[in-house]
């Protein structure tokens, strides 16, 4: 059976800043507030009519230009996301057609903040089957279009981007080692959609934000936090035993960006040190799906991850779904 390993990574942030300043003047809330909570300053925020496919073709050009595998090479795309641009064609196929991946196979799917893993998990199985040699697999997310503007719990958190990496074939004792995927149905009433349309607020604090979808997201936060905490510590245990690593062993840890809380009470559970846990949230909010992905494109660029290095990345979201995979490096 052949192995898949990333060989590329790339990430796509929308220019527009919208600052926990700015959002004192929507709802009633703080800097400090939001910061204490959350461990978000800023977010990005799509405007000009940005779609799900365009920032996602960003990410995956970026990607693949580091790679040095061609789009036309790709033999599958899979995108996690759960804004796509509608409800079909799916926005993976909306992203085959702009990055030019003719050849490809190319599918969505849609599993709350832990798009990215599943997405991930596909394309593995794909490549470790001998169906793909080269797979491209982006989380990608306009969080702002599903945003209620009027809820202070929700609205802090969220942000727009997206991220992505290329999978190839390896021969090589090395590459992605394990992932695994959970998911519990009775606790989606933690997290989930209404479908009602929320207005804008009447500021221009928010300028430019694309049309606001015909739903909006609802998270009951306390329950939410002790679920995600308990899972992502399971998975991780988990993912670690299959792929016969100790928590030790990892140069890396790039989790989900939900809430530094959940972040800093997951490092201490596994006692991993904090400059073993790579966070971009104070940056760019929670991106849903597109978290991991661009925090690991970042953790690359800065030069965080070397061949060999064990690389863990968990995750969490609706569903209730959950995630990890463990990768030993390889460029």
């Amino acid at each position: 059976m052949y192995k898949a390993k990333v060989v590329g990574a790339g990430s796509y942030a929308p220019e527009t800043v919208l600052t926990n300043r700015d959002l004192e003047k929507v709802v009633d809330t703080s800097d400090a507030w939001i910061t204490r909570r959350t461990g978000i300053k800023e977010r990005r925020i799509a405007t000009g009519g940005m779609v799900t496919s365009e920032m996602a073709a960003r990410a995956a050009r970026q990607a693949l230009e580091k790679s040095g595998v061609e789009a036309g090479d790709l033999d599958l795309v899979v995108v996690g996301t759960v804004t796509p641009d509608r409800q079909f064609p799916s926005c993976a196929c909306l992203l085959q057609e702009k990055i030019g991946a003719r050849k490809a196979a190319s599918m969505d799917v849609s599993a709350g903040c832990s798009g990215f893993i599943y997405a991930l998990s596909v394309a593995n199985n794909a490549i470790r089957c001998g169906d793909a040699e080269h797979a491209l697999v982006v989380g990608a997310e306009v969080l702002s279009g599903v945003t209620n503007w009027s809820d202070r719990g929700t609205c802090v958190l969220l942000g727009d981007g997206a991220g992505a990496v290329v999978l190839s074939r390896t021969d090589e004792d090395t590459g992605i080692k394990a992932v695994n995927l959970r998911s519990d149905g009775s606790f989606g009433h933690l997290l989930y959609s209404v479908d009602k349309q929320c207005e804008l607020p009447t500021l221009d604090i928010v300028p430019g934000v694309g049309e606001q979808r015909p739903f909006y997201l609802v998270m009951d936060g306390k329950p939410l936090f002790k679920k995600a905490v308990e899972c992502l510590e399971e998975i991780t245990r988990w993912t670690l035993d299959k792929a016969q690593v100790k928590v030790e062993e990892l140069a890396l840890m790039v989790p989900h960006q939900a809430n530094i809380r959940i972040i800093n009470a997951l490092a201490q559970r596994l006692g991993l040190a904090e400059e073993k846990v790579y966070t971009t949230i104070e940056r760019y909010g929670n991106t849903s799906s597109a978290s991991i992905p661009i925090a690991l494109a970042e953790a690359v660029n800065a030069g965080r991850l070397c061949p060999r290095d064990k690389l863990l990345m968990v995750t969490f979201g609706a569903g209730l779904t959950w995630g990890a995979s463990l990768v030993e490096w390889s460029i």
